[in-house]
């Protein structure tokens, strides 16, 4: 299995929705690709942050460097 054949997967595999056995090629895929699982625990995370609605606030300085640099960026194009 290619990364790019995992990725394809990746929404159903943390859904819950496949097979056994492309469950046990994902596992296996897992075993020898660190990129793979870093993209899947991040997108875990992802998912689990954005269904449990939290809310984080910036601190202020942080907050207006990173709209600096949005209106920054924008601007280029």
């Amino acid at each position: 299995m290619t990364c790019t054949e995992f990725i394809a997967q990746l929404d159903d595999l943390l859904e819950e929705r496949v097979s056994i056995t492309l469950r046990a090629d994902l596992e296996e895929h897992l075993r020898g690709c660190e990129h793979c699982v870093i993209t899947m625990n991040t997108t875990r995370k992802t998912i689990e942050i954005y269904r449990s609605h939290e809310l984080y606030e910036l601190p202020n300085a942080l907050r207006e460097r990173l709209q600096k640099a949005i209106l920054a960026k924008c601007k280029k194009c």
